[in-house]
């Protein structure tokens, strides 16, 4: 995606202004982490929700954990539908339980009505996924996981990982982050989706970048154009459910895999080796010709130094100026319009010890200021200026011409 944002921007400008940029920006893979160690099947845990739950050891259990929310998450009809078809396929007793939390009532009353009308054979069990003894134990107590995830706004998708983790085989669509990291018929099953091709949602785009639309709707849109092959999902079920040897097989793998590849201390032994490789390409690379850090962050006394006539330079001669008397100068410090942002200026104990040298002196430089009361430290330097600036726009000091 962002290859083909920035592949689209070059054209763009291409086309507009006549030259194209050339972008050579690396993009490193590495993916989120989870503590496998605690997702440890336990089967005493697992044992007593399934019992509070009412579910016999017979009974086979899909799990769904995430948020329960349409158009953000993944849109459970499809589900429900290849839940129902399985559940007639095989005869088995199922139940679906689908842990987390409603974003509001109506979600709720549509999720909840949605099941009983469209998968009426299927036991439906909502639970409660913020609850930490529900979201560390409810992996114990299920067989199969599912997740059709169908959002333009799920990214990577941590959950496949974590039931992975903990020894269960996973049911997935096949979309985005999902691709990557289940194995397809060795961690489990992904199943096939679609979109409808470019220029379909063209629209949609434009009203929320417009603002005629908010995040949520714009994405609910998108959401209910990608299908999920629900006769495919239903087959992976009847497999698993037919299959305990296979389950068990699967979620060994899919426990190995998150081990070796999504554990903590895989992902962040690999962003050290990032770290390191940055850190040995900065010591190895020519300093950039340009003191600009960042152009869309741009300092204003840098990019707007043609305002001014002058620019406070170290050669300025300052003297002090009519507005330097002490009664005069409590004025200036006690109105709030002209001590405005003193925290972000040199204290009042530098500001008088430096008139009360220049009152000795007569005058002094910028510079020779400079050097007496910051010396080598930068940001006390740039304080000093801005402070000298602003005593000068009150007649505090003045410049001797």
């Amino acid at each position: 995606m962002v290859e083909t944002l920035l592949g689209n921007w070059a054209e763009y400008l291409e086309q507009r202004l006549g030259s194209r940029p050339k972008t050579q920006i690396q993009l490193p893979v590495i993916p989120l982490g989870v503590d496998c160690e605690g997702f440890t099947p336990n089967r005493e845990i697992g044992t007593q929700l399934r019992t509070a739950l009412g579910i016999a050891p017979n009974d086979i259990v899909v799990l769904f954990v995430g948020r329960l929310i349409f158009h953000a998450k993944a849109h459970p009809v499809p589900m429900y539908l290849a839940m129902e078809k399985a559940a007639k396929a095989t005869n088995a007793k199922l139940y679906l339980i689908q842990a987390g939390w409603f974003e509001d009532q109506q979600q709720e009353s549509n999720f909840k009505e949605a099941a009983n009308l469209f998968s009426p054979t299927v036991n439906h069990l909502f639970v409660d996924g913020r609850r930490p003894e529900i979201r560390q134990g409810i992996w114990s107590a299920a067989d199969i996981f599912i997740s059709l995830a169908d959002n333009i706004q799920e990214t990577f998708g941590l959950t496949p990982i974590e039931a992975m983790a903990a020894g269960l085989p996973v049911i997935i669509s096949d979309w985005n982050g999902y691709k990557e990291t289940v194995r397809h018929e060795v961690d489990g099953f992904r199943i096939p989706t679609l979109m409808p091709p470019a220029g379909c949602a063209l629209d949609f785009a434009a009203e929320y970048n417009y603002d005629s639309l908010n995040y949520s709707t714009y994405i609910g849109h998108v959401s209910l154009m990608a299908a999920v092959d629900v006769d495919a999902c239903a087959q992976a079920l009847i497999t698993l459910i037919a299959q305990p040897e296979l389950r068990q097989r699967m979620g060994a793998n899919g426990r190995q895999r998150a081990r070796e590849v999504y554990d903590w201390q895989v992902v962040i032994e690999a962003y050290e080796t990032l770290w390191k490789e940055l850190s040995e390409r900065r010591a190895k690379a020519k300093p950039l010709p340009t003191s600009i850090v960042n152009p869309l962050c741009d300092d204003p006394c840098r990019v707007l130094n043609h305002y001014p006539t002058d620019i406070l330079s170290p050669q300025q001669r300052l003297a002090l100026g009519s507005m330097a008397d002490p009664q005069k100068l409590e004025m200036i410090r006690t109105q709030w319009m002209t001590n405005f942002g003193a925290n972000k200026r040199s204290p009042s104990t530098t500001i008088d010890q430096v008139l009360e040298i220049i009152a000795q002196k007569e005058s002094l430089t910028v510079a020779e200021i400079i050097s007496r009361f910051a010396q080598s430290q930068p940001v006390a330097q740039v304080y000093l200026y801005r402070t000298l600036s602003y005593l000068l726009k009150f007649d505090v000091l003045r410049r001797v011409r």
